[in-house]
């Protein structure tokens, strides 16, 4: 990135009429994370979310044309590669990119949620160009098994994230594989919604634009995984099909990188006035536990805020700082002296939390709660 400008991620995909993935998705995928979205747009295709109805291929020398202008005035900070077209194209943009020292992150897409055949078996060939480019390459399993099986992958020296979504079970587990022996895991539960249309677009977009703006592969990873993961609960429910996420209501949680004042806690006495008082400002009730005297709620903007009842108001309020890195925070922090009442630790409520005063004696929490901070292990 230039003088805190943003990063400017090139997108290569196919155009989705419906909006729900290819480089629609990309687009709100890099704007949502604060980057600058460019395209090269191979295919135009006529879908929705029932399925891929028409394909126009661009021709490849307008594909190449599209990358050589944006990245001879504007520059690039990271590319993404989504369906490629074809076989012609794939070689003609791996001849485009490898002067560039950018991250470039290769989803291999070959079939739609819908089904729909969107790359050929001599496209599929061309890919190993593709991915001996790619810092990073996400298939899903059956994706995996065209490209030759992760063992094949391996043996070659393609780093990838094998996406676990197709697989059956309650857990999704994503699997990244760098080389031999050295990999990292991702398990979390799977959420049920048949609105699933650009997972993988947004998942490898979101990546590459976090590569773009300085991140390490691993918190790349793991800010993408989350946002994705914010998109498919906030998705909107349209169409009679595989419906798209709702990129446009992901809020802070997975777009800020450091340090985010995004919740307080405040003591009450008296709990039903309180939560009566706190609707009518109208703030969204998401947590009412009266046996424990704590409720929650969320602002329109995504910022939640929550009332404990507490005999001692005026050492109940409590502010919340959350940060993607906490240990890492902690540790820099301890290190410069500050004493913490309580080092990180997962709590039952989801979160992870550490906990020091400030001068004047208020408490502060330190804490990771991604997305169990707007969708809590124990909702209304």
């Amino acid at each position: 990135m230039l003088n805190g400008a943003p990063a400017r991620i090139l997108i290569i995909a196919g155009s989705d009429s419906g909006g729900g993935a290819g480089i629609q998705a990309d687009i709100k995928t890099v704007t949502m994370l604060g980057g600058h979205a460019m395209t090269a747009v191979t295919a135009i295709t006529a879908q929705n979310t029932l399925g891929v109805d028409a394909v126009h291929m661009v021709p490849t020398q307008l594909v190449i044309d599209q990358i050589s202008a944006v990245v001879s005035d504007i520059g690039v900070d990271a590319v993404k590669i989504g369906m490629i077209g074809n076989a012609d194209t794939a070689h003609a943009v791996a001849d485009c990119l490898s002067d560039l020292s950018c991250p470039i992150i290769f989803d291999p897409v070959m079939v739609a949620t819908s089904g729909a055949v969107l790359a050929d078996a001599d496209t599929i060939s061309a890919f190993e160009r593709l991915m001996q480019l790619a810092t990073l390459t996400t298939p899903n399993l059956p994706e995996m098994e065209a490209l030759g099986g992760k063992d094949a992958l391996l043996a070659r020296r393609i780093p990838f994230l094998l996406k676990g979504g197709h697989a059956d079970g309650d857990d999704i587990v994503d699997a990244l594989h760098l080389a031999p022996g050295q990999s990292e895991s991702w398990r979390d539960a799977r959420i049920q919604t048949r609105s699933t249309h650009g997972t993988g677009c947004s998942l490898a977009t979101a990546i590459a634009t976090g590569l773009g703006q300085g991140m390490d592969l691993v918190s790349a990873i793991e800010r993408a995984r989350l946002f994705v993961r914010l998109a498919l609960r906030d998705a909107p429910g349209l169409g009679q099909g595989h419906g798209p996420m709702g990129h446009q209501s992901v809020r802070e949680d997975a777009m800020v990188a450091g340090p985010s004042l995004n919740h307080v806690t405040v003591g009450c006495r008296d709990y039903a006035a309180s939560v009566n008082f706190y609707k009518a400002l109208g703030l969204s009730l998401i947590v009412d536990s009266p046996s424990k005297g704590y409720a929650r709620f969320e602002a329109p903007n995504g910022v939640t805020f929550s009332i404990y009842q507490h005999d001692d108001i005026a050492t109940s309020t409590i502010i919340y700082f959350e940060s993607k890195r906490l240990d890492a925070w902690v540790t820099e922090l301890v290190s410069q002296g500050y004493a913490f009442e309580q080092l990180p630790q997962d709590e039952s409520w989801g979160w992870r939390e550490a906990r020091l005063l400030d001068p004047a004696g208020n408490i502060v929490c330190l804490y990771k709660a991604g997305e169990n901070r707007r969708y809590p292990v124990w909702p209304i």
